[in-house]
């Protein structure tokens, strides 16, 4: 296979696992949170998380452990046109800073993409990450999909296998036994505003207050993604640099946390698509709306389905307002 493989170089069971490990530092901690200014409380916090969980370390931002777990898995995909979706996306255990994590990743499905004339041939790589931690414990289990040019712009591999091994659904079973054991009752005693019991389905929130895509290619760099693409404008089919879209992913959970300011952490993404490209300097938005809330015996589950929209001005290849460029659907844990 070469280095940095065209669609035609990829066979199902390839496996790219020689990666850097990487220690999650209270400087990649500040950088990122520079970067989103998310308000989730457990990884700001470390008296709070002292008190809940018993340990002196901060919890990891749950979109940080995300985002290097993709930008280690971008051996196999640097050559990307762009990332099309996230599926069943697991934490199955909490991350802490000064935790190091390793990312396997395997080939999992092949499936060109319809030939039309004057259209360069490209195709689908469904990959499957397996994130550990330092014991060798599982952290995180999920699914994603890039969009890969062909080496031949004629090629025509016949490659056309199902996706449906990559699940879009998590069982709430699953999810409640990854709650990790902490104190809840000190969350729900001591922190004010809402809680669990406190949201319902059909909750909306309309996040007024945009973020502005800025030092996109920073977090890309942080994170050791090799995607060509959001480096390199003259590897982009946009002419332009696009944004990785875990930047954007990012942000929105950034919002999510002044609507829900009380969220512990994100137990998982059911499926995350990219609707639409980003750039820099667009203005992005978030809708929230619960979908669903499951009690467990501690904490509670809330489902959420989050639409991002992109602002973005005349300079941009695609300008305009209210553009969808992310459909998310998450469950996060609420004491």
């Amino acid at each position: 296979m070469e280095r940095v493989p065209y669609f035609e170089d990829f066979t199902v069971g390839d496996e790219f696992s020689d990666v850097p490990s990487v220690t999650l530092t209270e400087g990649y901690a500040s950088l990122h949170q520079a970067l989103f200014a998310d308000r989730t409380r457990m990884p700001l916090d470390q008296e709070l998380c002292r008190k809940v969980t018993g340990r002196n370390s901060l919890v990891a931002n749950a979109s940080m452990v995300c985002n290097f777990a993709i930008g280690q898995s971008t051996i196999p995909s640097q050559r990307v046109m762009g990332n099309l979706f996230y599926r069943g996306l697991h934490f199955q255990r909490p991350v802490f800073l000064g935790d190091t994590l390793t990312t396997s990743t395997r080939v999992v499905a092949l499936r060109q993409n319809k030939i039309k004339e004057g259209r360069a041939a490209s195709g689908m790589v469904a990959l499957e990450m397996h994130v550990t931690n330092q014991v060798n414990e599982t952290v995180l289990l999920f699914w994603r999909c890039p969009m890969i040019p062909c080496k031949d712009p004629l090629a025509d591999t016949g490659k056309n296998d199902n996706f449906d091994l990559m699940p879009e659904d998590i069982s709430d079973e699953s999810l409640i036994s990854s709650i990790p054991d902490w104190d809840f009752d000190f969350i729900r005693k001591f922190l004010p505003g809402d809680h669990f019991s406190d949201y319902h389905p059909g909750n909306k929130f309309e996040v007024e207050a945009g973020d502005t895509v800025t030092l996109a290619p920073e977090l890309v760099r942080m994170t050791l993604n090799m995607a060509m693409t959001h480096t390199d404008a003259s590897r982009s089919v946009y002419g332009k640099r696009l944004v990785y879209g875990g930047h954007t992913i990012s942000m929105a959970a950034a919002q999510i946390s002044r609507v829900l300011p009380n969220l512990i952490t994100v137990l998982g993404w059911y499926k995350c698509g990219h609707t639409a490209p980003v750039f820099e300097l667009d203005i992005l938005n978030s809708v929230v709306v619960i979908e669903d809330v499951v009690p467990a015996d501690s904490a509670g589950l809330v489902k959420l389905h989050v639409e991002v929209f992109a602002t973005r001005g005349p300079e941009a290849p695609d300008p305009g307002e209210n553009i969808k460029v992310l459909d998310w659907h998450l469950v996060g844990l609420l004491a």
